[in-house]
């Protein structure tokens, strides 16, 4: 039961984003069809991935009652204390305003309206914070595989269902990351990275509202999953390949959820690289009774795996292209030398997977010369089963023979402690900073002043904090799961290096590369928790896998040496589960921006339906424009400020009052004081609402919530006679 539950989630979400995609191409992204097609995809995702499965994981029924109940507990704490992020301040308010108007509507990009304001006028605009204005239309800023998925939750039950659907995600997830465990550790170790994994402070707080992450999180955790079943599949002689591909599939679609998760998957396309190689290297198949073939036997996997990640990646570049355009101009400072990178990374896999059988020849005929000892055949001697062109490959020792006398393990271990020595020393030896030059550099840097004086900080708009990122790991799973996280990536990478732990292969590189590239640039604004997000899809989640992995082995060696294990078992598990417990105490019990879902349906309520609104003041316009025009579902547009001003000109403002009544429908302005409207009417308070926000900490962990206000008023200008 725990290995079919922890691969349920990726595939229906693979399933539910690929049938998703072209129809919000198409404009049909509506309930039925996506309820028939979609429902029908992720259920034949289903079926193909777990028809007959093997005995991967080998669960007792406790441990799967234990995991299944760390992801309930989860998934009901985090829907009780959930939060109400509607108004457009940060990212999560963008994704429920996206995933609103994809529920209602069905399509992309988000028309202006400009004929119910009587066309387009120079002191019009229809763009707002999270939302492009784009070659005549407006462009939610993210990629759309989020929205579609929150997008069930509105058709199911309005905004209330969708603000839930984060909490279903987030025990989904930690099902996911328990069956990862479950197969590269044991399944009794399951519910221990269960419940690390639930109480850190990161995932409490992706899982409360509508971030990328935690879907995230559950394809590239899935993709793993698949892929170690489809080596038993390989083992068991039954759908390895097809499991294989949709390991891919769900990969690839992780960049539908972000375009950034192709640094994530990078390393799955150089493993699908190597599997090719070997499977050239044992190709042609030799006959019955040849050692060859049975060498290198994953090496069947990765012409599908390569296949389905190609599928995924196709579908998330499209849609970033097609749907996201002005984000993909956004992020090109980044993501182009992203591509360069994978640009490489696939030469040298081709180059690679092409010279495969030259080079197992050369290596063959260095391990046949005579006087060589270390050759476990008599020399000149051929083996059963060689053919001509053949007896080269036929000697090519197996990979812990190719180790034997190499000095690679001693360097792979190396590796891993330097680097992490080198993040850990890295605050004393750099200051990250960015002189800001682009216009949103600029608003980050003033944004990060402010932060600094809410601190209390010296104030300095070009630090980044960067160099402290691996500090923010600790803070969030506690020192002791770092340093048994960082030995265990030491051991395995000796083992690896030797030939041995093959299954590892995989995991330890997504988990050790993208936890090197993200913790180096977390690429994002170092405000906590708002920061601890970049570190939710691969870096907490490996390296508690990790960390647990870690904690077996030290035990077996506790075994070994005939020393008790129980209390050392005990002990570890209080490490690993009190550090983070402790951190998150201070935030976990305090829900923010609650009251803001109900703000919003009571200011709808007070706007006529015949409403055009324009909004005259700069940060209600900011907030609230795509939600009055996505949720209230009237035509909605803001009357551009000079540089300097929070308040239109009257000038401008009394003119575009007339050209919409000209239309036929009634102008309603909209703006944050009673005071920026009586010039226009008399205005009444359409949203008063006082609530908490999260906290914005940079040199510790955040242990509190800060206050937030938000007011609307209105007015309905009379015309003058």
């Amino acid at each position: 039961m725990l290995a079919v539950g922890s691969a349920v989630p990726a595939l229906a979400l693979a399933g539910w984003l690929l049938a998703g995609l072209p129809l919000l191409l198409l404009g049909w992204f509506r309930p039925l069809p996506m309820a028939l097609l979609g429902g029908g995809a992720a259920l034949l995702l289903c079926v193909l991935g777990l028809r007959r499965l093997p005995e991967s994981v080998p669960a007792l029924g406790r441990h799967t009652a234990a995991v299944a109940g760390i992801a309930v507990a989860s998934g009901l704490f985090n829907g009780f204390l959930r939060s109400e992020q509607i108004f457009v301040r940060r990212d999560p308010a963008t994704y429920a305003q996206y995933a609103i108007w994809l529920a209602r509507h069905g399509s992309l990009p988000i028309p202006y309206g400009q004929a119910d304001f009587g066309g387009l006028d120079p002191a019009l605009r229809f763009d707002s914070v999270g939302f492009y204005d784009f070659h005549g239309a407006i462009v939610p800023q993210f990629m759309p595989g989020p929205p579609m998925l929150d997008a069930i939750g509105y058709w199911l039950g309005g905004v209330p269902g969708l603000l839930l659907v984060p909490p279903v995600l987030g025990a989904l997830a930690v099902l996911v990351v328990a069956g990862t465990t479950a197969r590269l550790a044991g399944a009794r170790w399951a519910p221990l990275a269960a419940l690390v994994f639930a109480v850190s402070l990161p995932i409490l707080y992706t899982s409360r509202t509508t971030f990328s992450e935690i879907p995230s999180l559950i394809l590239l955790f899935g993709g793993m999953t698949l892929l170690l079943d489809a080596r038993h599949r390989l083992r068991a002689g039954d759908g390895a390949r097809t499991a294989a591909a949709l390991a891919g599939l769900v990969f690839g679609l992780a960049l539908l959820v972000r375009i950034d998760g192709l640094r994530d998957v990078l390393p799955v396309l150089a493993y699908a690289g190597v599997l090719i190689a070997l499977r050239r290297i044992s190709w042609p198949p030799a006959p019955a009774g040849a050692e060859t073939a049975r060498r290198f036997p994953d090496g069947r996997l990765g012409v599908p795996l390569l296949a389905g990640l190609g599928v995924g990646g196709f579908c998330g570049f499209a849609a970033c292209y097609l749907l996201a355009r002005p984000y993909l101009n956004y992020l090109a400072g980044s993501l182009l030398p992203l591509l360069a990178i994978c640009a490489v990374v696939v030469v040298v896999t081709a180059a690679g997977a092409a010279l495969a059988p030259r080079i197992a020849v050369r290596l063959a005929a260095r391990r046949a010369r005579p006087g060589r000892t270390d050759h476990p055949e008599r020399p000149g001697r051929p083996e059963r089963g060689d053919q001509p062109g053949r007896s080269g490959l036929s000697r090519l020792p197996r990979l812990p023979e190719l180790f034997r006398v190499s000095a690679l393990p001693g360097w792979a271990t190396a590796l891993v402690v330097l680097v992490m020595a080198g993040l850990a020393v890295r605050p004393w030896v750099q200051i990250v900073r960015r002189v800001a030059v682009t216009w949103e550099d600029k608003l980050n840097a003033d944004f990060i002043e402010k932060t600094q004086m809410a601190n209390r900080l010296p104030v300095d708009g070009t630090r980044l904090y960067y160099e402290d990122s691996l500090y923010w790991v600790i803070w969030y799973v506690g020192l002791p799961v770092v340093v048994l996280a960082t030995l265990a990536a030491a051991v395995l990478a000796r083992r690896l290096a030797r030939g041995r732990g093959l299954e590892w292969l995989l995991p330890l590189a997504i988990v050790g590369w993208t936890t090197v590239t993200t913790l180096w640039r977390p690429a994002i604004t170092p405000d906590h928790p708002f920061a601890a997000r970049r570190l939710v899809p691969v870096v907490i989640p490996g390296l508690i896998l990790l960390a647990v992995w870690g904690l077996r082995w030290g035990r077996d060696r506790l075994h070994r040496a005939g020393r008790g294990t129980r209390l050392a078992m005990v002990a570890g598990v209080l490490l690993f589960v009190v550090p983070p417990a402790v951190t998150s105490i201070g935030t976990a019990f305090s829900p923010v921006e609650r009251g803001e879902a109900d703000g919003v349906a009571r200011m709808c309520a007070a706007i006529p339906r015949d409403a055009s609104v324009l909004i005259i003041e700069r940060v209600t316009g900011d907030r609230f424009t795509q939600v009055i025009r996505g949720q209230c579902g009237v035509p909605t547009a803001r009357v551009k400020n000079l540089e300097g001003a929070s308040v239109a000109l009257a000038l401008d403002v009394r003119r575009v009052i007339g050209k919409v009544r000209a239309t036929g429908r009634r102008p309603v302005l909209l703006a944050a004081e009673q005071a920026q409207l009586t010039r226009y009417g008399t205005a009444t308070q359409v949203l008063g609402l006082r609530t908490s926000q999260d906290e914005r900490s940079l040199v510790g962990p955040p242990d509190a919530v800060w206050s937030l206000g938000s007011d609307v008023w209105m007015t309905v200008p009379q015309e003058q006679r």
